[in-house]
Order: C-alpha cells, then structure tokens, then sequence
C-alpha cells in the first residue's frame, strides 16, 4: 500500500487524527499514548520560524502562516491540508526540493514509522535545515509493548521499517545533530535535535 496512491486510507486517517475525541481514544487503545503530548508540541511552534513541515497530512500541525510549509508526498493530505493553508508542496521526503540549509525548524510528525528507510529522511531533513535549527518529530517505535501491531500494519503495507528508541537516537546522531532529547510515551518516542554550526545569512523556500 502506497500513502501517495491510497486517497481513502489517507482520507479516513485524518478525519480520525483531526477528530479529538477519536484520536484520544485510538491512540490510547492502539499505541498507549496521550496524544495531548502532541498536542502541546504543536502548540509551542514558533511562528517566527522558517519550518517544514513533512508528512504534513491533513494539516494538523499547520495554521495559515507563509513561514510554515507544509508538505506531503499524497495528493489527497494536501487537497485536506489546503483548508488551513495555501503554503502547500508535494514533495518526496528523501528528495526535498528545497536548497541546503533552507529552513530554521523541520518537523516530522508521526511519518518516520510509516517510511521504508527513517535513517534517509532524517539525513535529508537534515541537509534542508540549517546550522543551529532544529529538528522536532513524534514517531511509533519497536520494543514499546506494540511489536505485533506494528508487524501487522507492516505487512498490510500501512507501516514501513520503525525501528527502536535507541535506533532513533543512532539515526539522528549519525546525521550530525546534537542536543538530542528522546521523550517516551507508550509507543510513541517525541525527539528533538539541532544541526550543528552556526548559521550567518536567511534564507528563503521557494513554495510552488
């Protein structure tokens, strides 16, 4: 199964993260995680920054702000994410259009799990940030009570290849981030991390 060619799975998986109600209880139920903590990360954005925004989905993270483009490789989650915003792009997460050193946050929020090689996306996350910003994201992992769960949903095709708490910390230390927080809740790990450097002049994206 293909997020970018399965219009109603993608469809059905916002309304149901968009739904309050819906997404407290399934995340609960499924992942034994408070999805309030989601919540509160998206809350503490800063809207100064230049931020990327990739899976974006429906646009849960997204508020109508030119400084923050959102992205997704699904024609559908863009078609959902245009209600709250016109800064929209369709773009490969391994193959951003966008220059190095482009953005001054990249968030990533409940993608990693879903992608074939997490390590790949991180790496060209980190290529588009630039020195000093930083990387933000929630993602399922392994070896947090809900192996065979994700195992199904990977077999179903929905899920592509998460892996541990102390993988995701390898995966983004080997792509030269520092600071590095990895914050537990049930199956859910929260992570944030800054690219090293110092960055010297702005930079704009370009949004098609």
């Amino acid at each position: 199964m293909n997020w970018k060619t399965a219009p109603l799975l993608a469809s059905l998986y916002d309304y149901a993260v968009q739904n309050r109600a819906l997404s407290r209880l399934g995340a609960r139920a499924l992942w034994n995680y408070d999805i309030t903590h989601l919540h509160t990360l998206i809350a503490a954005q800063d809207p100064s920054a230049l931020t990327l925004d990739i899976p974006c989905g429906g646009g849960l993270a997204v508020t109508d702000n030119p400084r923050h483009v959102a992205a997704d490789i699904s024609p559908t989650m863009l078609k959902r994410a245009r209600r709250k915003t016109t800064t929209l792009v369709q773009a490969d997460i391994y193959n951003l259009p966008f220059p190095t050193s482009t953005f001054d946050a990249c968030l990533t929020y409940n993608g990693l799990h879903c992608l074939e090689d997490p390590r790949a996306a991180l790496h060209e996350l980190t290529r588009v940030l630039r020195p000093g910003g930083t990387l933000q994201g929630t993602t399922l992992v392994k070896a947090a009570g809900r192996d065979s769960l994700i195992k199904l949903l990977q077999h179903q095709g929905i899920f592509g290849n998460p892996g541990t708490r102390a993988d995701l910390h390898t995966w983004l230390e080997t792509n030269a981030l520092t600071d590095i927080t990895l914050t537990a809740n049930g199956a859910v790990t929260a992570f944030t991390a800054r690219k090293s450097g110092t960055h010297h002049s702005p930079a704009s994206a370009k949004v098609d």
